[in-house]
């Protein structure tokens, strides 16, 4: 999971996904990324944490980190959540881009509309629920769809 700061809507997604794999018995590997690197070894954003909670998740134990080659080769599908940080991916991936495998995570709730999960890191804490939300359906679809994959 792969946004741009990866203390907003990537942790939130990395920690719904893990708790979705958790409550069926799924062994995923999920980790998330930025694609800028400015907030490395800094805890998600306290209204991600503090959505994440009331759906009794915790993201406590999540560093922010900077994407990087060689997540390309690590995990079997990398999914960013704008259409910004896809374009910043494809240039960090470099010739290992692969587009079955590098996709943009809400084509897997809409297949072809290529939406952005907003980033609600300027707004109040209403966007984070929203984002929450798109990112719940969205982390469905994944396990909907990719029921045999290991490291997401």
């Amino acid at each position: 999971m792969v946004c741009l700061g990866n203390i907003c809507r990537s942790p939130l997604a990395e920690g719904i996904l893990q708790d979705k794999c958790r409550k069926s018995g799924l062994d995923w590997h999920i980790d998330s990324a930025g694609t800028n690197g400015f907030h490395n070894g800094e805890a998600p954003h306290y209204l991600s944490q503090k959505v994440a909670a009331k759906h009794h998740i915790s993201l406590q134990h999540q560093v922010s980190r900077q994407l990087n080659i060689t997540d390309i080769d690590t995990f079997d599908i990398i999914y960013a959540l704008a259409n910004d940080v896809l374009q910043d991916i494809k240039r960090i991936a470099g010739d290992k881009y692969d587009a079955k495998k590098i996709k943009l995570l809400m084509n897997e709730v809409h297949p072809t509309k290529h939406e952005d999960v907003p980033d609600p890191w300027y707004g109040n804490e209403e966007g984070y629920h929203n984002v929450y939300a798109m990112l719940d359906k969205a982390c469905d679809a994944v396990l909907k769809n990719n029921s045999t994959l290991q490291n997401l």
